[in-house]
């Protein structure tokens, strides 16, 4: 955080010095860099301070892609990519919402709905509140018993069941003897007796 401050400082200050100075700044960064290559054998340890203020120092300055000696261009787009993930992960967290109906308030509501099978969420929504139980009854409805009524029967069965009482009616079309504009539709219905 104080190099990311020294670095706005020295932007700042730098209009008010001379274009030498400048130069002999940059020069002295770039044998610190030489020498820190030369030192480090292997890759070079940055701690999350160091990636804060390259990714700081990239989002002012994108052209510092060009220049920059320590870190590929590619991992300074990653660092900026997975702090913008975190950033909009955090914002997205929930931050509440209604809270969870007690336990023992829940099996109140499932054995209401199971002892009166004649009484919906609404119901049961008011004599909890008679009760003094502050819940909405969207949660009564979500923690009522489900009833099941027996199956109905399928296709088939009722197909099985019905034969016997099914008839199939249909149109069709008979040109008359003259094939002139007189067509008629006689009505075919068609019956399954017995078994």
């Amino acid at each position: 955080m104080t190099a990311l401050i020294r670095f706005v400082l020295a932007i700042l200050a730098s209009p008010f010095k001379s274009k030498s100075g400048l130069e002999a700044e940059n020069a002295a960064l770039r044998q610190q860099l030489v020498v820190l290559r030369r030192k480090v054998k292997g890759r070079p340890r940055l701690t999350n301070s160091d990636r804060w203020f390259f990714v700081q120092l990239y989002r002012w300055f994108p052209s510092i892609l060009d220049v920059l000696a320590i870190i590929r261009p590619e991992t300074l787009v990653r660092w900026h990519r997975a702090g913008f993930r975190r950033y909009w992960r955090s914002k997205s967290r929930r931050q509440g919402g209604r809270p969870q109906v007690q336990t023992e308030l829940r099996a109140l509501i499932r054995q209401m709905s199971i002892e009166n099978p004649l009484w919906g969420a609404p119901r049961i929504h008011g004599e909890l509140l008679k009760l003094g139980f502050e819940v909405s009854q969207s949660s009564v409805a979500k923690y009522m018993a489900t009833r099941r009524g027996p199956p109905s029967q399928g296709r088939r069965a009722f197909l099985a069941n019905h034969a016997a009482h099914i008839a199939a009616m249909d149109l069709f079309v008979v040109p008359t003897i003259g094939f002139v504009s007189d067509v008629l539709n006689p009505p075919v219905i068609i019956e399954r007796r017995g078994r």
